[in-house]
């Protein structure tokens, strides 16, 4: 069955069995939508859905700044699509089951330091055909605090390494200028020497970043590669594409960066939503009070 046609089936039985309100229905059948949307982007069916492919997913939800009932919400309507399947027979198994629920006392995922940053990108082996591609990608993950549909694609041609920018298309079609430090630019040019190797599919050929067939990545060949390299680095913090975008925000806000910069640069359209960054620890916090002219007799 197609997501479409097994979604509707759901939106019956909820209503039917369920005798939930058109309210109710209505906000599941959104939520179900952007699951649909995500899924199909990435060629996953329904049945062939993972706890690692919904983490993916809420990961991206998450990232949107959503208050903490609407994420219950969201997890909750996933649960219940999926425990629907499994009672259809459709699976047998729930990809929801070992799934965590959001902790309302902590709104971002791990953040690595700078020095497992390190550890991963070392830790990825050159001598592989994808090798400096992959290190390239956490480097600008990490160096520009892009989203993972934005690094998919990213366009050589609005690659400006003498500039030192990226032009990035964000949500909503809406373009913004992101610095790019010089590693990164460097892992790029190694990348690029290799890329012209490689036979591109028609109509690719401005994609910066591809696979062995010349084709675009997709979300779901990052996060395998950034839970490999990061297993391979021996860091065992939960992370995935994301978290080098929180990790990006929170070392600018640490140390000392304007918050509506971190806002331009991560393509936030509220600066509420940037403002999850400034969670910082309390050691930091004691560091900055010493700089106010009050702090000392």
């Amino acid at each position: 069955m197609t997501w479409e046609q097994i979604i509707d089936d759901y939106m019956v039985y909820l209503k039917l069995e369920k005798s939930l309100s058109s309210a109710s229905i209505e906000a599941y059948s959104c939520d179900l939508k952007k699951l649909k949307k995500y899924m199909q982007t990435n060629s996953i069916a329904p049945e062939s859905v993972t706890m690692e492919h919904l983490e993916s997913f809420l990961s991206e939800i998450y990232d949107r700044g959503l208050v903490q009932t609407s994420q219950a919400r969201i997890l909750s309507g996933i649960r219940g699509f999926f425990k629907y399947m499994q009672m259809e027979n459709l699976i047998q198994i729930s990809p929801t089951e070992l799934l965590e629920n959001p902790n309302p006392r902590r709104k971002l995922p791990d953040i690595l330091s700078a020095e497992e940053i390190d550890r991963i990108i070392n830790s990825i082996d050159v001598s592989l055909p994808e090798g400096h591609r992959n290190r390239a990608i956490i480097e600008v993950l990490y160096g520009c605090g892009l989203r993972v549909s934005e690094l998919v694609s990213l366009l050589i041609s609005c690659y400006f390494p003498d500039k030192g920018f990226v032009r990035v298309t964000g949500k909503g079609n809406k373009e913004r200028l992101v610095p790019i430090g010089e590693q990164a630019i460097k892992e790029i040019g190694i990348y690029l020497q290799q890329r012209d190797k490689v036979k591109i599919k028609k109509g690719k050929e401005d994609i910066l970043f591809l696979n062995r067939r010349g084709s675009k990545l997709t979300r779901t060949m990052i996060l395998i590669m950034v839970k490999r390299a990061a297993l391979n680095a021996g860091v065992e913090k939960k992370i995935s594409p994301h978290t080098f975008r929180h990790s990006f925000a929170t070392h600018l806000i640490e140390g000392g960066a304007d918050l509506r910069a971190v806002q331009e640069m991560l393509g936030h359209e509220s600066i509420v939503t940037t403002e999850i960054y400034t969670h910082l620890d309390q050691k930091h916090l004691r560091e900055i009070i010493r700089l106010h002219p009050r702090a000392h007799l």
